[in-house]
């Protein structure tokens, strides 16, 4: 089969019509709704990240949570919000069998819902699955997704034992920097599994059917792309031109971070519709192969 210079195109033209799609299908409602949504479950989930972590026996400093969270959040919206977090956690209570452990999952998983219902919307798919069904899947969403956090957190901690105990088994002066660059290499590494997991997920699992990795994967490539390449222009905006603390005062913080999971929803949600596209050009495709047979 000899590619077109149609089918070279397809892409971008595909890319297009997915914004496009977008903007003709209340796109902009569905990333009020998931922004604030997520900003109201980020609290609950990572009180949740906690409390697992100390069920577990694991003393996982609120630190190397917060790098896996936010790491790949610009340094003017993470700073903040890594500090309430602090100051939030010092004063919780780290029991996880408790109500209010019970309605941190709840709440948490609330922002998974919103999710759920962007992307299925993204796929043009109705979800026929019930309602306990879909809260089911968005609490197992938030379940996994602390226990991925917690055990990639304490691999961060075994990690600088190693390095020192390969340290001092080959003592060799090449080593110091190899440890110090592999450790930043390490949380990197770790943050950018973490972030291309969840984006897959979202994408295979939480519209009205299973998507298939096959299907999903330019869509969560196309979503990392635009989230790397947001996150920095958003960062030079926040430091060249926003003014939020003269609009909004003391709440500056909290809109800055609303703004930014608003533009991170319709990244989001692009990348499910520009995945519909090809999923129905594939369609279209396989019915033209099947006429000519």
């Amino acid at each position: 089969m000899t590619l077109t210079l149609s089918d070279i195109l397809f892409p971008l033209k595909a890319l297009l019509k997915a914004m496009q799609r977008f903007n003709n299908k209340n796109g902009w409602v569905y990333c009020s709704h998931m922004a604030m949504s997520l900003l109201m479950a980020l609290f609950p989930f990572i009180l949740f990240i906690i409390s697992l972590a100390g069920f577990l026996s694991q003393n996982i400093p609120v630190s190397d949570v917060n790098n896996l969270i936010f790491g790949a959040w610009p340094d003017a919206i993470a700073r903040p919000i890594e500090a309430e977090v602090r100051s939030v956690v010092e004063g919780a209570s780290t029991s996880l069998l408790t109500f209010g452990g019970l309605f941190a999952i709840y709440f948490a998983s609330n922002g998974i819902d919103a999710i759920r219902l962007a992307m299925t919307s993204g796929y043009r798919e109705t979800d026929p699955r019930p309602f306990y069904k879909t809260r089911l899947i968005a609490i197992a969403f938030v379940v996994v997704g602390a226990l991925v956090v917690v055990v990639s957190a304490a691999m961060q901690l075994a990690l600088p034992i190693y390095l020192e105990f390969f340290q001092k088994t080959f003592p060799i002066a090449a080593f110091d920097n190899l440890s110090v660059g592999g450790l930043r290499f390490a949380n990197w590494l770790l943050t950018g599994l973490f972030l291309v997991g969840m984006v897959t997920a979202f994408h295979m699992w939480l519209p009205g059917h299973r998507i298939p990795l096959r299907q999903a994967l330019p869509g969560v490539a196309l979503t990392i792309f635009l989230w790397v390449a947001g996150g920095r222009v958003f960062a030079y905006y926040l430091s060249h031109f926003a003014t939020y603390g003269a609009t909004y005062a003391g709440l500056a913080g909290v809109i800055a971070t609303l703004i930014f999971l608003y533009f991170m929803a319709a990244i989001l949600i692009v990348g499910a519709e520009f995945n519909g596209i090809l999923i129905a050009r594939e369609k279209e495709k396989q019915q033209e192969d099947a006429g000519e047979d």
